[in-house]
């Protein structure tokens, strides 16, 4: 194995490509990691140490760092979620691993170890029926963007998509005509998901509805199914970020005044709960929601477990 003369952070877009290349992820996930070590970034230049080789990298590095993300705050003064300090740790652990395939001399990714979570860590967001409807009543729908961003909301709590899943859709995806002759009254589409993997949703009625209304504002023959009206010379497609959507987001649930600081995937856990609260089964859950693994799918069973203590009173012999 060699000693690298570059900086650690001059071998980020290295890594960045073997993910895309060579281990095959998507370009939503391959930008996750971008973004997940440019926190390392920020804190090797804020305690001056951007020239850090990755032969140079110790254990006391790292620990440092996991202080550093212990103690950081956002915006509003809240501390780093222990289950996102996981997510930066996670990237720079797969950078260390690609030293290792590349023979690049560092520390060992087995040194890096992730904060343990608690049952409070694990715990799951999500908003009840009636607090989603609050929040889908407060885009004003006298604008623009209103009737986007109500369109937004509505596809995302009748199909339980990732945000980065919703913002890739384009409008030749769908049966415009169709669409905008309002004669849909149910409508599924097949759409490529995490990992490259394609699984088909379902919008609802209602979700058509508030759609089409939106589609028919539309004068321009841009491709994205949701648009940024905003001008922004470097974007020729107008395509809303992933970043765009979790404003708005957060934006109508403070509207709403709701207790939970929602984002996009608080409406997904917000539609897998309603689901399951209204019967549905674990399996077919794991299906719409694109779980490969039902061991995902079984974060839910804050719904589960109050279902199964009524099935056992229901119908337990020693209950009667």
């Amino acid at each position: 194995m060699d000693k690298s003369n570059k900086p650690i952070i001059k071998h980020i877009p290295d890594f960045l490509d073997y993910c895309e290349v060579e281990k095959g992820l998507s370009p939503v996930s391959t930008k996750n990691y971008h973004n997940f070590l440019k926190i390392f970034t920020l804190w090797l230049d804020h305690t001056n140490q951007s020239d850090l080789k990755p032969h140079e990298l110790t254990s006391e590095h790292i620990w440092n760092y996991r202080l550093y993300l212990s103690r950081k705050q956002d915006g509003g003064g809240k501390y780093i979620m222990k289950t996102t300090q996981n997510y930066y740790l996670i990237a720079l652990r797969n950078l260390l691993n690609f030293f290792a395939t590349r023979d690049i001399v560092s520390l060992s990714a087995e040194k890096i170890k992730l904060p343990k979570l608690t049952d409070k860590d694990k715990a799951i967001k999500f908003l009840r029926f009636d607090q989603v409807e609050k929040m889908l009543n407060m885009p004003d729908l006298t604008t623009l963007e209103g009737k986007r961003d109500r369109a937004i909301l509505e596809v995302f709590f009748s199909t339980g998509m990732r945000v980065s899943e919703l913002t890739s859709l384009n409008i030749r995806m769908f049966n415009l005509k169709d669409l905008l002759n309002k004669k849909l009254t149910e409508l599924e589409l097949n759409i490529s998901g995490k990992g490259g993997s394609t699984r088909v949703i379902f919008l609802s009625s209602r979700a058509i509805k508030w759609l089409s209304g939106y589609l028919a504002t539309r004068k321009d023959l841009l491709p994205p199914l949701f648009i940024n009206y905003k001008k922004d010379k470097n974007d020729n497609e107008h395509r809303l970020t992933p970043r765009s959507i979790e404003r708005l987001v957060r934006k109508y649930t403070a509207m709403a005044g709701l207790p939970i600081e929602a984002t996009p995937h608080t409406l997904r856990h917000s539609f897998a709960t309603d689901l399951l609260t209204q019967g549905a089964d674990m399996r077919s859950v794991q299906e719409l929601l694109g779980h490969k693994n039902i061991m995902t799918t079984q974060i839910y069973t804050h719904v589960t477990n109050p279902q199964l203590r009524s099935v056992h009173k229901r119908f337990h012999s020693g209950e009667k």
